[in-house]
């Protein structure tokens, strides 16, 4: 029987699964958390050192290491587990491991009598979203991949700078693969009302500037990588943000990994759309009229996802 609201469980006490916990903890989104990680250690570490900081940050949530059992009366699960990225490599080269460890993750997660939401930061993000929910059969509404929000958090910052704007006056968004096959969907892209093209037309920004800086938010993690090895702040942020939006039933928009039926004219796999999320998940894919051109990116990053999903889908046979 439920205890409490607003449970979260963690599967993956890394760098990027922590980052989340504390953002999350220091906003207060959820009452109880609980880490679940192949290293039990590690997990019962992480809870006592943020055990330490919740008097301190004026918070009565409770945190504790645990097992899969505890996944039963969660309202949210995150899943962040997986073999990193090394430098050099693409998120869709990790495929056939992380997918063997999603497979296993999904398989305890399904086997506790978890029925709330589930969100999947792993990498690939969209391709392992796919997997899991192959592999639970759960209702496609209920998992979510994290998607291509923080690679919109980052063209919005690139932009905005580029503007002398704070980036929370700027709405641009990326599309499709959470990684290298996405596109700039500039055609759904406003500046206080004003449309990017506008924008480009009053020669505030060139056609250059703007493929520049969907390059660079897509191509960030990289450099964040070469530099100090992983990235993990800024997906802690986006899973904060989008677990928000689910634990307080917001109905709130955001740029997720959704499974397309048809939408977009693709079928049968998770990608980066604009979606409204709820305390059901994602409750609808909102389908934007795109441009041909940027028809023509997303139909090719759908594409590259789908092989790579066969891929993964052999991987776990």
């Amino acid at each position: 029987m439920k205890k409490t609201s607003n449970k979260i469980v963690l599967v993956g006490t890394g760098a990027v699964g922590m980052s989340f916990i504390y953002s999350a903890v220091n906003q207060g989104i959820a009452e109880e958390y609980v880490l679940i990680d192949v290293n039990t250690k590690a997990a019962e570490g992480n809870a006592i050192d943020i055990q330490d900081a919740i008097p301190m940050l004026n918070q009565t949530s409770k945190i504790k290491a645990g097992e899969y059992s505890d996944c039963q009366d969660a309202d949210l699960v995150v899943i962040t587990a997986g073999r990193p990225q090394r430098p050099g490599e693409t998120r869709l080269e990790l495929i056939a491991d992380n997918a063997r460890i999603m497979k296993g993750i999904a398989q305890a997660i399904k086997g506790s009598g978890f029925t709330g939401v589930t969100l999947i930061a792993s990498n690939p993000c969209d391709v392992l979203t796919s997997v899991y929910q192959e592999v639970t059969g759960f209702d496609k509404h209920k998992v979510l991949g994290s998607g291509t929000n923080l690679d919109s958090a980052r063209l919005k910052r690139l932009i905005a700078s580029k503007l002398g704007l704070a980036p929370a006056s700027v709405n641009a968004f990326i599309m499709g693969e959470h990684g290298d096959s996405s596109l700039a969907a500039y055609s759904a892209s406003n500046v206080m009302g004003k449309s990017i093209h506008q924008i480009k037309g009053e020669n505030k920004i060139s056609e250059k500037e703007l493929e520049d800086a969907w390059y660079q938010a897509v191509h960030m993690a990289y450099e964040i990588i070469e530099r100090k090895g992983a990235t993990f702040y800024g997906i802690g942020a986006s899973l904060t943000q989008l677990s928000s939006a689910i634990l307080r039933d917001e109905k709130t928009t955001y740029m997720i990994s959704a499974k397309l039926e048809g939408e977009y004219g693709q079928s049968g796999f998770y990608t980066g759309v604009p979606a409204v999320l709820s305390s059901n998940g994602w409750e609808r894919i909102i389908e934007w009229k795109l441009e041909e051109s940027e028809i023509a990116k997303f139909n090719e990053s759908c594409n590259k996802l789908q092989e790579v999903y066969n891929i993964a889908k052999e991987a776990i046979k």
